[in-house]
């Protein structure tokens, strides 16, 4: 999988309670717009703008399944089940980034993206899986 980059607004939205990982409703989105550290907010309108809701993308993207949310030894971790988008009825894409932000948010609160380092086009049937690990989770912050 690629490599998790945050958004620099994600720590400040941390600390001033604008998440609540283990509750609030986290979504992935595909854009092919580049994201920048420095981006604070997401949908909609925003300079990253998601495919249209069309051929199996839902408008906002994919609500991600957490499946835990908790610290140990004073380091967080949240665990998500894999998300798959499906193609039906045509392409879906092209897209190279996936970014995760959190819907319930008052501002679709950024907190990070993978870039595939190359656009994807699904075609009509395919399937990209964005593949959590189990042991590291979707993101940890110490």
């Amino acid at each position: 999988m690629a490599t998790f980059n945050k958004f620099n607004s994600f720590v400040e939205a941390m600390a001033e309670k604008a998440h609540n990982l283990g509750s609030d409703t986290l979504k992935l989105a595909l854009t092919n717009t580049a994201p920048s550290a420095s981006d604070t907010g997401f949908l909609p309108g925003s300079s990253h703008p998601p495919p249209a809701a069309a051929n199996g993308y839902t408008a906002g993207g994919n609500t991600l399944s957490v499946s835990s949310s908790s610290q140990t030894s004073g380091t967080y971790k949240l665990v998500a089940a894999d998300s798959t988008f499906t193609a039906s009825g045509g392409n879906l894409g092209p897209f190279r980034y996936v970014i995760l932000y959190n819907d319930t948010a008052t501002s679709d609160e950024l907190i990070g993206y993978w870039d595939y380092g190359s656009s994807i086009t699904l075609s009509d049937t395919e399937t990209f899986t964005v593949d959590f690990s189990a042991t590291n989770g979707v993101l940890q912050i110490a």
